[in-house]
């Protein structure tokens, strides 16, 4: 189950967890810098920063 503080990679390791980013917005899937912190950023942190619905990626990730 995945929720505000799980992190991009563990996210990533999903092919639903890659779409859904990819959908929502999220900006780290291009950015060199993230892939140096992707162990470390939360995914409510990433769209706090971006001003993302984290309530609604986190629910989109977690439906399947």
């Amino acid at each position: 189950m995945f929720d505000e503080n799980t992190t991009l990679a563990e996210i990533l390791k999903t092919e639903h967890g890659k779409k859904v980013l990819i959908e929502n917005g999220v900006p780290c899937m291009s950015c060199a810098m993230a892939s140096q912190e992707i162990e470390v950023l939360k995914i409510g942190d990433v769209a706090d920063m971006y001003g993302l619905d984290k309530e609604k990626i986190v629910k989109e990730l977690n439906e399947k």
